[in-house]
């Protein structure tokens, strides 16, 4: 078929236009739109990189311009919080007399592990103290204790004693055989005790701390877990209803002690037993903690405010407080200030990125993006869009900040190794954005194995040990990039944990197919069906880290520091437990959180109760 020279025009044009729109964004946007979603997709949810030329009939004349691209939008709310409201925070904790105090109530606790003497007194002065959230000020006490406390005659301890004894060991890094449990067994079953609940609650808690294969531990959890269920109406202590039902919810070994210590402080207060002088220092050194928090979360909000992300880039999660949430459940104490003003703005950080990988980024973009991440050039960067140099620029800045600090306290070079993890975290994004465009509906082994890593689960492990460690080892560091078994459970129990929280929102949005979704899909049951084996799949590996713990394979990692990984796993139980996102919608949990753990001192009066 002939075409006229007025055609040929027109067609030169259309091509002009085409190239003139599309190739500033990418060299290769077309292909986007040839590689969409197989599957139905909400129109409103599409992301589609459009540059269909609209029709010219008849005349040459007039402009031609593409449609404008259509991007996502993830529907957040704006941030809660302001920079007015978090300057304003204060704290009447802070002066000399209220720390003097302090050290002199904390004395006077210290002396408790020496006039207690009875086994079964210790363990519970063990226990107290770390629900209250002060187990930190005295482990060297506690650790003392618990390496002698296994001379007690088994026929003396009823279940509470011994499930207390289990657990405390096991937390704390001594290995116990759960054969002790044998003796509570009958006719193959654990013989119910009638109205022992305290007991009954002691050993569902010790459960948790089974190892991957123990049958015994198994049907204590099954036994206990259904036991309570069935009881929890009828129970007549209000308080220790209020005990088993939290303790259902989500079990201490999946807990964070410090987003819990406000609770057990209010609930000790209620107890018969309370010693005046534990309850005090509880108070004021929750108070005095809240004071230093504040600070930190103020000096981080002028730098997000310096920064300037949230106002440049509107599409993404503005979280600065649920991200300081999390990073004060990996590590609260006092001394690792500097871990969680770091984890912070990497966690913020993350969360953008994230959004521009899952929201609003093109395939095209991504792609470009990714690559000028492999290859850390700031020169390439000027093949971005505005919205990718801002993000780009926002992580390079700060893993060249964090390499300063080290080096200039440690004199070591961790510059190399965190190029690394950001490049292994942007690929591992970016496969999931294939899966996106191309309509792929992932396994669930493929979409754990790549989740693991795209959920920030090594990136964030990584990150805590450099911030907190001294000196820092390159064995340790490449340990831990070689993702050994430990870790990689870890990441896969997070992965896991962060969907069953954000799965609904993700969906809705049209996201990749979340771990719920995958499961759903290799195996045809509904999604309750799902989301129960979800919780039963992070009990199980969460038994595999017990086990790897004790396993007597070399792990350069120090039991501290491994509670500290753990602890990013335990923050996203408690945000995500309830199948809600306590991350990204403030005004849930986190609005809680934060006005317990921050905002809010707990009330200080005179005590009275029973003495020491």
């Amino acid at each position: 078929m002939k075409t006229s020279h007025t055609d040929n025009h027109i067609l030169r044009l259309l091509s002009l236009f085409t190239m003139a729109a599309v190739f500033p964004i990418s060299p290769i946007v077309t292909n986007c739109n040839l590689r969409r979603f197989t599957r139905p997709c909400k129109s409103k949810f599409l992301t589609a990189c459009k540059s269909v030329i609209k029709s010219v009939t008849g005349t040459t004349e007039g402009s031609v311009s593409p449609e404008p691209i259509v991007r996502r939008s993830g529907n957040y709310k704006p941030c809660l919080w302001d920079n007015n409201f978090l300057q304003s925070l204060k704290t009447d904790y802070t002066d000399e007399l209220i720390n003097s105090q302090a050290s002199e109530l904390k004395e006077e606790v210290r002396s408790m592990f020496i006039n207690v003497v009875e086994p079964l007194d210790q363990l519970e002065l063990i226990d107290r103290l770390q629900r209250l959230g002060l187990g930190h000020h005295f482990q060297e006490e506690i650790n003392g204790i618990l390496k002698n406390i296994r001379q007690i005659d088994d026929d003396k301890k009823d279940l509470h004693a011994t499930a207390l004894e289990f657990r405390l060991l096991r937390q704390h890094g001594i290995f116990i055989s759960s054969d002790g449990f044998k003796r509570f067994i009958g006719n193959g079953n654990f013989i119910n005790p009638g109205a022992d609940i305290k007991g009954l609650l002691s050993l569902y808690e010790a459960s948790y701390f089974s190892f991957e294969g123990d049958k015994l531990m198994e049907a204590a959890f099954c036994f206990t877990s259904k036991s309570l269920k069935d009881c929890l109406q009828n129970i007549a202590d209000v308080d220790l209803q209020i005990q088993v039902r939290h303790a259902l919810e989500l079990p201490l070994q999946w807990r964070i002690p410090r987003f819990d210590a406000r609770w057990n402080i209010e609930l000790y207060e209620r107890s018969s037993d309370m010693i005046p002088a534990v309850l005090e220092f509880a108070k004021l050194d929750f108070n005095i903690s809240q004071g230093l928090y504040q600070e930190e979360l103020k000096d981080l909000s002028r730098w997000w405010c310096r920064l300037g992300m949230g106002e440049k880039l509107p599409f993404a999660r503005d979280r600065l407080v649920s991200s300081y949430i999390w990073s004060l459940g990996i590590s609260s104490r006092p001394q690792d200030q500097y871990c969680r003003v770091q984890l912070t703005k990497i966690i913020e950080l993350i969360g953008v990125c994230d959004d521009v990988y899952d929201v609003y980024g093109t395939l095209d973009e991504l792609e470009l993006f990714t690559d000028v991440v492999v290859r850390w050039d700031v020169d390439a960067m000027k093949e971005l869009p505005y919205y990718m140099k801002i993000c780009f620029l926002s992580f390079y800045n700060f893993v060249h900040e964090t390499s300063y600090d080290i080096l200039k306290e440690q004199n070591i070079e961790v510059l190399p190794y965190q190029r690394k993890w950001w490049i292994e975290f942007f690929k591992h994004q970016l496969v999931e954005a294939h899966w996106y465009y191309g309509g792929h509906q992932p396994t669930m082994e493929e979409y754990l194995s790549n989740g693991l890593v795209s959920i920030a689960g090594p990136i964030g492990i990584l990150y805590s040990y450099i911030c907190t460690e001294d000196p820092i080892k390159k064995e340790v560091v490449e340990f831990i990039e070689g993702l050994p078994d430990i870790v990689r459970l870890a990441c896969e129990i997070f992965r896991l944990a962060d969907d069953y929280g954000t799965s609904s929102a993700e969906l809705e949005r049209g996201d990749v197919p979340s771990s719920i979704q995958c499961y759903m899909s290799d195996t045809g049951v509904s999604e309750e069906v799902a989301r129960e084996h979800m919780m039963d799949m992070m009990r199980k590996k969460w038994a595999q880290v017990n086990k790897c713990r004790f396993s007597g394979d070399h792990i350069p990692l120090s039991w501290h520091f491994v509670d500290i990984m753990l602890n990013i796993v335990r923050a996203a139980h408690c945000l995500y437990n309830a199948g809600d996102d306590g991350f990204g919608v403030e005004d849930g949990l986190t609005k809680d959180t934060l006005f317990s753990l921050i905002v809010e001192p707990i009330p200080i009066r005179e005590t009275k109760a029973c003495t020491a």
